[in-house]
């Protein structure tokens, strides 16, 4: 038995490779244990709540990358106490690079994957957490908090994970690696220079906030909704229902129209009555105006007078000013009740809009010939 344990096979004895099939046997066995007990640890690192719901969330969102991890960190610690055979060792690119090389890279590579994988989740259900307490205040800054530094938090996140498979995968120094890629690291912000700026604008949307996540904003020549605050861009939703990216760097020096932040909304219309309106017809006209206008609880603050005479119409300037917050739906229905309304005013009064009444006179002149 003993001859047998020690016969070598591909520069390794049976023992050894028992060994490494007996640690993956147990590893495969005790996975789903071990990812549970590690996962409760760690959710009570994360949360002093352990509610069902909650540990059920957390548990399907990190249960399989610790499985993972466990199995492929394990599995490379075992087949590192082997030696590589001989037989399968084969050198490229002048003796420098070996098939053990890229196997090793190979490796660290997928353990740093499923480490990193792992970390995602772990920030995906700490995220879902801090958004469940932000949805109980009215105050939508939170939320534009979470989702800002989630996504910044991933891309620290992703950074760690090429040091890693630089520093193990291929065995550098990642402090000198730093240092001498300090020139490159100017050149390549230069390079990089807008999409830097549109990161540094994101931090100056983030703390000075002009606007904040489901914000109603005029912006360029669009009107929508702010529905995601990037590290590089803006995304809105416009009232056409189309989803339109702006760089934060314009978000930040262009001029914007924060509507939903404003006390009222604004609405002027003219009204150019006929030249055959008698004086009594006008200052009826404009007291029936008002009385309207003061009929509309939505409407706070109202201005009607007859702003000019000239010879082509009278005409009266109408300001109303409508309360904030109020969906566009409903702003856009009173406007249609107060423009009928008018216009039944005006038909009421027998009096006609100037452009009625306009008419072209055709002058025919004939020439004939004797």
């Amino acid at each position: 038995m003993k001859n047998i344990l020690h016969y070598k096979f591909l520069d390794n004895t049976v023992e050894a490779y028992l060994y490494v099939i007996g640690v993956i046997v147990f590893i495969l066995l005790i996975k789903r244990l071990l990812s549970k007990f590690l996962a409760s640890k760690l959710l009570g690192i994360i949360t002093h709540q352990r509610q069902s719901p909650k540990r059920q969330a957390f548990l399907s969102l990190v249960i399989k990358p610790i499985e993972k991890f466990l199995l492929v960190f394990i599995a490379y610690t075992a087949f590192d106490g082997l030696y590589f055979p001989n037989a399968f060792k084969v050198s490229f690119y002048r003796h420098h690079i070996s098939t053990e090389y890229i196997i090793n890279i190979i490796a660290v590579v997928i353990i740093v994957s499923v480490f990193i994988q792992l970390c995602m989740r772990v920030l995906k259900f700490v995220q879902q957490i801090l958004e469940e307490k932000a949805s109980i205040v009215e105050n939508k800054t939170d939320n534009q908090l979470i989702i800002f530094f989630s996504d910044f938090i991933k891309v620290i996140l992703i950074i760690i994970g090429i040091l890693l498979v630089i520093k193990f995968g291929f065995d550098k120094d990642i402090s000198s690696l730093l240092t001498g890629l300090s020139i490159v690291g100017a050149a390549v912000a230069l390079a990089m220079r807008e999409s830097l700026e549109n990161l540094i604008a994101s931090f100056i949307i983030f703390f000075d906030k002009p606007f904040i996540i489901g914000d109603l904003v005029k912006v360029q020549n669009f009107t929508g909704v702010i529905e995601k605050i990037g590290l590089r861009s803006t995304r809105i939703r416009t009232e056409q229902k189309t989803y339109i990216t702006v760089p934060n760097k314009q978000m930040v020096d262009t001029i914007i129209d924060n509507i939903s932040v404003r006390t009222q909304r604004r609405v002027e219309l003219k009204l150019e009555i006929n030249l055959l309106a008698t004086s009594q017809q006008l200052i009826d006209i404009s007291q029936q105006i008002k009385d309207i206008l003061n009929d509309k609880k939505a409407v706070e603050v109202s201005y009607v007078f007859l702003s000019d005479i000239g010879k082509n119409a009278h005409v009266f300037s109408v300001e109303y000013f409508v309360a904030m917050p109020q969906p566009i739906e409903e702003f856009n229905s009173l406007k249609e009740e107060i423009n009928i309304a008018l216009i039944q005013l005006l038909e009421k009064n027998k009096v006609q809009l100037a452009a009625q009444s306009q008419s072209v006179d055709v002058l025919i002149t004939r020439n004939d010939k004797v």
